[in-house]
Formats: structure tokens, C-alpha cells, sequence
């Protein structure tokens, strides 16, 4: 009898420690299974949380979001048609607006001095063809796609070869830290800078320094345009008489200051009833480059801020929320532009030397 229940009591501890083993081993398959998860870069399977959205793998740095979402882009080709439509017609528009400003403002100044007008027709066509050249320049040419990398393999990706890297679910291909996906033009785009709608592409790597080159351009002719327009429209004013005398000396009434300030809107008002047609236009001229020159020297300032600080728009927008210090120089402009020297040496010898210490 004692040997039938010790037999019983050692099956019954067989059947638990067997349960035990298969339990163990059932959940260590499912917590080994849950946190396995491949690197998009190297192809390794990593050990990581399975509570982790995103991690970055130890050997080729490449980092992993899970959460990602890929967006649908079908209406693409009709965006990218719709803009380079929109920059035609805005170069068409340019050049009517250049072609109408050489007909309103430079008969006038022939007919002060033929020399003086050749002198500045030429400064015109010069400060046409730069405007629309680096403005197509910006508008047709990429921004500036990423290079290609090997990724995907191990024995391929070396280590730290895809350091901070991240996979693009637009374009199914890795996207450096440099990088940014514009949706309007579906692309990946390095050192983006910002998409701008008026010249239908993005500003990059590849275009940015003809933007910053139209900016300049546009600021230029703009200016340039207000001041010939101003002086074209005074030769051709029709004149009117202005009778009211404001007493500059002595104490000044004010109402016979608002008298005068009437008077002469009034008259200035009269004035316009006899205006020629090529003076309306000079009219337009001046009041819409004042207004385009003030939005571009805004544009213009606030880009080269950002060269100077050396950074793009986007990476100004990130570093807001981060202590990244970066170097504030005007060697950050020169580099820009593609000189490849520094400053220092077109300082005098005793400025770039070092100071020699007292004994």
C-alpha cells in the first residue's frame, strides 16, 4: 500500500516539474520571438523592448521607427504639372512686366539724353536676364537628391556606415540626418531648405545658392525699377499749379497746414484726369516694386541670417527645441557661395599674427 502511494506521489511530482519545464519553455520562445526585430540597414536581428517604437541598431547605427506611416501620394504628377504650369506663367508674366517697363520708362529718358539712356537700357536687359536665368535655374533644376549608400546587407554595411540614418517609406531607400522628405514634390531632399510654391520646387543643396542669387537679383531690379519709374513719371507729370504758401517760419497754424495738405491732394488728384497712358503704367510700376522689394528684402535678410548662423530653415525649426551650438561666422557666407578660402588671409600680417607677450 505505501508503495502504490509513493508511486502516485512521484508521477504526480513528474506530471508538475514536466508542466514547469514546457511552461518555461513556452515562454521563453514567445519573449525571445517578441523581442526580435531586424534592422532595416544591416539586416541583423536585435534583441530590443517590445514596448520600443523605435530603436537604433549597435552596429551600423541605423535607426529602426515602427510606427511609421506611409501616406499616399496618387495626385503627385498632377501636383508636379500644376506647378511647373504656374512657373511659366510666372515667367511669362516677368518678362510682360519687363517689356512694359522699357516701354513706359526709357523713351522718356532718350529723350532727356541718348547716352544716359543707353547707359541705363543696358543696365535693364543685364538686370532682366540675371533675374529670369536664376530664377529658371531654381525652379527647373533638382534641389539636390541624396547619394546612394549600400544598405540592407551585413558583410555591405559597415560599421557605423548608416550612423543616425533613417529609412524613407516614400522613396523605399535611407535618409540621412541632412535629409528631409517633401511631400509636395515627392522627393528626399539634402540640406532642404524649405518648398517654395513660387518657384514649384524645393530649395536645397542644389539650388539654394541660385535662390539666394535671384533674391539678390530681384531685390536689385526691383530697386532699381522704383527709382527709374519715379523719375520717368516726374518728367512726364502734367504740371499744376499749387497756390497755398505753408509759413515754414514762425509759429505754424494748424489749420492752415490741413488747408494746404487739402490743396494739394486735391490738385495732385486733378492733376491725374490728364495722365497718358504711359504714365498709369509707370504709376503701377512704382507701387508694385516698392511692395515686391520690401517682401524680398525680408526673404532675403532672414536667408542669409540662416547662412550666416550656418543652417537651413528646417534645421533653424529643429535646433529650437535642442542645445545645439553651431558657429556663427561670415567665413559661413563665403563658403556658400563656393569660395574656398578664408578671410583671415586677406588681413593685414600683423592682424592675422599672434601677439607677442611682454616681458
Amino acid at each position: 500500500m505505501e508503495s502504490a502511494d509513493s508511486t502516485t506521489t512521484a508521477s504526480a511530482a513528474a506530471t508538475t516539474f514536466d508542466a514547469v519545464v514546457s511552461q518555461e519553455e513556452h515562454s521563453i520562445t514567445s519573449v525571445s520571438e517578441d523581442h526580435e526585430k531586424p534592422c532595416w540597414g544591416c539586416g541583423l536581428r536585435l534583441l530590443v523592448s517590445p514596448y520600443a517604437p523605435a530603436f537604433k541598431c549597435a552596429w551600423c547605427g541605423a535607426i529602426t521607427n515602427e510606427n511609421a506611416v506611409k501616406r499616399d501620394n496618387r495626385c503627385l504628377k498632377w501636383k508636379r504639372l500644376r506647378d511647373r504650369c504656374f512657373v511659366i506663367v510666372l515667367i511669362i508674366f516677368m518678362i510682360f512686366i519687363i517689356c512694359g517697363g522699357i516701354w513706359a520708362i526709357y523713351p522718356v529718358v532718350f529723350a532727356i539724353n541718348y547716352y544716359y539712356g543707353v547707359l541705363h537700357l543696358i543696365i535693364a536687359v543685364t538686370l532682366s536676364i540675371s533675374t529670369i536665368s536664376t530664377f529658371s535655374f531654381t525652379a527647373f533644376r533638382s534641389a539636390g537628391a541624396p547619394p546612394n549608400i549600400l544598405w540592407g546587407s551585413y558583410p555591405a554595411v559597415r560599421k557605423g556606415g548608416l550612423e543616425n540614418y533613417t529609412f524613407c517609406l516614400y522613396c523605399l531607400r535611407p535618409k540621412s540626418p541632412r535629409t528631409h522628405h517633401c511631400r509636395s514634390c515627392g522627393t528626399c531632399v539634402l540640406d532642404m531648405d524649405h518648398h517654395c510654391p513660387f518657384i514649384g520646387n524645393c530649395v536645397g543643396a542644389a539650388n539654394h545658392r541660385f535662390f539666394i542669387l535671384f533674391l539678390i537679383s530681384a531685390v536689385t531690379s526691383t530697386v532699381y525699377v522704383t527709382f527709374m519709374s519715379a523719375y520717368a513719371a516726374y518728367h512726364i507729370w502734367p504740371p499744376f499749379r499749387y497756390g497755398t504758401v505753408i509759413p515754414w517760419a514762425g509759429v505754424l497754424d494748424h489749420e492752415l497746414l490741413l488747408r494746404a495738405v487739402r490743396e494739394f491732394m486735391i490738385t495732385f488728384l486733378s492733376s491725374m484726369l490728364f495722365l497718358p497712358a504711359r504714365a498709369l503704367v509707370l504709376m503701377y510700376l512704382f507701387m508694385s516694386s516698392v511692395s515686391v522689394e520690401i517682401g524680398l528684402s525680408v526673404l532675403l535678410w532672414q536667408q542669409l541670417c540662416y547662412i550666416y548662423e550656418g543652417k537651413t530653415y528646417l534645421s533653424h525649426l529643429s535646433s529650437l527645441d535642442s542645445d545645439e551650438a553651431t558657429t556663427k561666422d561670415c567665413e559661413n557666407i563665403i563658403r556658400f557661395f563656393g569660395c574656398p578660402y578664408s578671410t583671415k588671409r586677406y588681413l593685414p600680417v600683423f592682424m592675422s599674427s599672434s601677439k607677442s607677450h611682454e616681458k
